[in-house]
């Protein structure tokens, strides 16, 4: 997977959408993750080809109690990451969600960091997809790891009707 530790300007060219390839309408070129990434601050910054970047630079708000980045933001954004790589290569009318998924917290983020989650499609298949990311920061510092496994449905499921 490129990285984009250059953490530049949005780049169109990084967004490889099309027709065939798009997910569901919740993705788009803006790349507006979810109404919980808006509130924590996390963004798209590559999208497309069975892999996703997201970014987010901790501030104050994203501190638990010892003073370091929360653990739930680490978890959003790998999340959001490992997701966004599997929508990218569903049809259109497809559906996913997270069915499980494993995090390694290896070291802590402060007040600064600027944090990046990289997740990409590892298998597909027709109703599960397996996939797996890093998050680090600023310096290439792994702060943590991330795999899971993601359900896949023809269509819309009638749960979520």
């Amino acid at each position: 997977m490129e990285s984009i530790r250059d953490y530049g300007q949005y780049k169109q060219e990084n967004w490889k959408m099309n027709e065939k390839t798009y997910g569901n309408e919740n993705y788009v070129p803006s790349m507006r993750l979810s109404g919980v990434c808006d509130s924590l601050g996390v963004t798209g910054k590559k999208f497309g080809d069975g892999e996703c970047a997201v970014t987010c630079k901790i501030s104050e708000n994203h501190l638990n109690a010892g003073g370091v980045a929360h653990g739930g933001l680490h978890s959003t954004m790998l999340d959001s990451a490992l997701g966004g790589a599997l929508v990218s290569l569903i049809k259109k009318e497809e559906w996913c969600a997270t069915a499980q998924l494993d995090i390694s917290f290896l070291n802590a983020a402060y007040v600064g960091d600027f944090l990046v989650a990289e997740g990409k499609v590892l298998r597909r298949g027709r109703n599960l997809a397996h996939c797996d990311g890093v998050l680090s920061n600023q310096d290439g510092k792994i702060i943590a790891t991330a795999k899971g496994t993601w359900a896949i449905w023809e269509s819309k499921p009638s749960s979520m009707k």
